[in-house]
């Protein structure tokens, strides 16, 4: 799979300028893709989900999700949910304020490197916690 990554964002391009890119495979999770300066244009951008969107189909994952929220475990095993399933998990007590959460939502690479795993409290998923609901999940 990240050779057939690699080789897509070697030949990458915007408005026919290449783009200096380059790519992380995360806790077995997370593919993370950078490219340099402010060059990726939304047709670039869309280029790269139709890549991704194919490969995954070839691979039978879904490489490109949205509207899950990861976590880690008890066990330190990377997990997802969706919203309603992780609220379920805060008011069970099974995620807190401490459980590491992952922010897919960063398009920096620095805020990536700063805020990409954190405690759930502080974090925008602290909203989700029975604390910020009013005490008990909904």
């Amino acid at each position: 799979m990240l050779d057939q990554v690699d080789d897509f964002l070697q030949s990458w391009h915007a408005h026919g300028t290449p783009l200096t890119s380059a790519r992380e495979w995360r806790d077995d999770r997370f593919l993370l893709i950078a490219a340099e300066g402010e060059g990726a244009s939304g047709c670039s951008i869309d280029g790269l989900f139709r890549a991704l969107k194919a490969l995954g189909n070839d691979i039978g994952a879904d490489l490109v999700t949205s509207g899950l929220v990861f976590h880690r475990d008890r066990m330190g095993v990377v997990r997802s949910a969706t919203r309603p399933g992780f609220v379920a998990s805060a008011g069970s007590g099974e995620i807190t304020a401490d459980t590491p959460v992952f922010d897919t939502r960063l398009l920096r690479l620095g805020d990536v490197r700063a805020r990409f795993e954190r405690p759930a409290g502080e974090s925008w998923h602290a909203v989700l916690l029975p604390a910020a609901r009013g005490g008990a999940a909904r």
